[in-house]
């Protein structure tokens, strides 16, 4: 009897952007499509996904210890929550050959902590590299909005920003601009999607560069 094929590889899809752009809602919206299409599809957050990184979360947005968090540790938390993300979720997930639709992963740590909060960029590329292994986005989709819009948009939405939401306007400008750098230095990995769009029209643009990109422009 011949042995079944071992299944291809998955593919990691990123979300990525400023505040307000969406990413959750677009996330889903794709999720939906690939379903859609017939492929096996994982989806999961970042920080979070795991028992330990929803704790990891909540610490970090809601500064449950009731004390100033450095900036060293915020990043160091982001780093521990991906490491466990990736070794016992994304990982398995992409050896058995599913999809993954990952809001936020590695881009968020050079924009935030790198560009926003001033860290130097190769440090925070090393410490990347040692939370996820081998693990690497296929496609990272940016949800480009100015930070002005975005953040309006994030504070309606909650009606109150969290810990990393209420930083200084200059802060969110910085890490966009980061965004925006990381996406030049590297086109064939980025899609730049204008998020200041309607959710439909966004969604559309999403699902365009995932066909042209990944899916060999079928479907």
């Amino acid at each position: 009897m011949n042995a079944a094929p071992a299944p291809k590889p998955g593919k990691l899809v990123t979300f990525e952007g400023p505040e307000g752009g969406g990413n959750s809602t677009q996330a889903a919206i794709l999720a939906g499509k690939l379903r859609g299409i017939g492929l096996s599809v994982v989806t999961t957050r970042e920080p979070g996904g795991t028992p330990t990184g929803e704790i990891i979360r909540d610490l970090l947005q809601n500064d449950l210890a009731r004390e100033p968090l450095c900036d060293a540790a915020e990043a160091l938390l982001f780093c521990a929550s991906r490491a466990q993300l990736c070794r016992n979720v994304l990982a398995p997930a992409l050896a058995r050959g599913e999809w993954i639709v990952l809001d936020r992963f590695t881009d968020s740590t050079l924009a935030y902590q790198g560009y926003g909060r001033g860290f130097d960029i190769g440090t925070l590329r090393a410490m990347n590299d040692f939370a996820t292994g081998e693990t690497r986005p296929a496609l990272t989709i940016l949800l480009d909005i100015p930070a002005e819009a975005g953040l309006a948009r994030a504070f309606a939405r909650s009606g109150g920003g969290d810990r990393i939401e209420s930083a200084p306007l200059k802060f969110h400008r910085r890490l966009r601009e980061g965004y925006l750098a990381l996406a030049r230095g590297e086109p064939e990995r980025f899609a730049v999607v204008d998020a200041t769009a309607t959710p439909d029209a966004v969604a559309d643009a999403v699902w365009q560069a995932v066909k042209d990109r990944l899916l060999g422009g079928v479907c």
